[in-house]
């Protein structure tokens, strides 16, 4: 498998693109066991006007249908919020890599509880494309994580 850092290039490229299109920065890749890009994509929730269209169901839809995801990993730049780990779980995606989880700490415990494999990478690029969000645009942060 190729290393995380690699992995999660592709999910922060994801991020810096939906910023671009003015919208929440949380990019995610979703990778076979070899390491080939299966799919990838960003929170398109602002563009679309799409309150689901978070960056690993953006992933997921982009892979399209395989016969399997136990031995795939979601790469995604900040931790899956309770949708995106539910979507984790229902599909039994074997892997999931972190960028961070200071800025917000979704559901990767629970998902490691149920057996999941999960890498917490502490990513300082990660931490600052939401910090630096969440400052400039606190209100359109807190309306995407429903508080």
């Amino acid at each position: 498998m190729t290393d995380t850092a690699t992995l999660l290039a592709v999910a922060v490229e994801e991020a810096r693109l939906g910023l671009a299109e003015g919208g929440i920065p949380i990019g995610a890749a979703l990778f076979g066991p070899d390491g080939e890009l299966l799919g990838r994509g960003h929170n398109r929730r602002v563009q679309d006007g799409d309150p689901s269209t978070h960056a690993e169901t953006a992933a997921f839809r982009d892979a399209g249908r395989l016969r399997g995801y136990g031995r795939t990993t979601m790469v995604t730049t900040l931790s899956p919020c309770w949708y995106c780990s539910g979507l984790v779980r229902q599909f039994g995606i074997g892997r999931v890599v972190v960028g961070e989880a200071e800025t917000f700490h979704g559901g990767h415990d629970w998902l490691a509880e149920h057996g999941v494999q999960i890498v917490l990478l502490d990513d300082p690029e990660c931490k600052t494309l939401m910090r630096d969000f969440i400052a400039a645009k606190p209100e359109l942060w807190f309306e995407d994580i429903g508080e």
